[in-house]
């Protein structure tokens, strides 16, 4: 399934210790844990799977898949089904002490400046 204009990607990849566990690891652990995690592996793994989209698409396509489109309007009108989601979501991250709304706001201008 493609977009057209700005949709966000949804990549799933989870690294997941025990809190108590990781605490206990000594310190040069730690660091091997903390380098190859987080943000900055993020950002590397979302790279390797955008790199690797074109030809698995392209791939999927010589087999006969069918590659659906969803129009803008489709998209908006998913949007706003979707959109109690979002609120509850803002108001759990609210109650972590974490401001949600400002999370989308920023996931939403970067798929605005980097979106295809």
């Amino acid at each position: 399934t493609e977009f057209e204009g700005p949709a966000l990607y949804t990549l799933t990849l989870v690294l997941a210790m025990n809190k108590d566990r990781y605490e206990s690891l000594p310190d040069d652990l730690k660091a091997v844990i903390d380098k190859n995690s987080g943000h900055d592996f993020s950002v590397f793994a979302g790279g390797t799977q955008a790199d690797a989209d074109d030809p698995a698409r392209q791939i999927a396509v010589d087999l006969g898949n069918n590659i659906i489109t969803i129009s803008a309007a489709e998209a908006e009108e998913w949007r706003r089904t979707v959109e109690p989601v979002y609120a509850r979501w803002i108001d759990d991250m609210k109650s972590r002490g974490i401001d949600g709304q400002a999370r989308i706001d920023e996931a939403r201008a970067l798929m605005g400046a980097y979106g295809q």
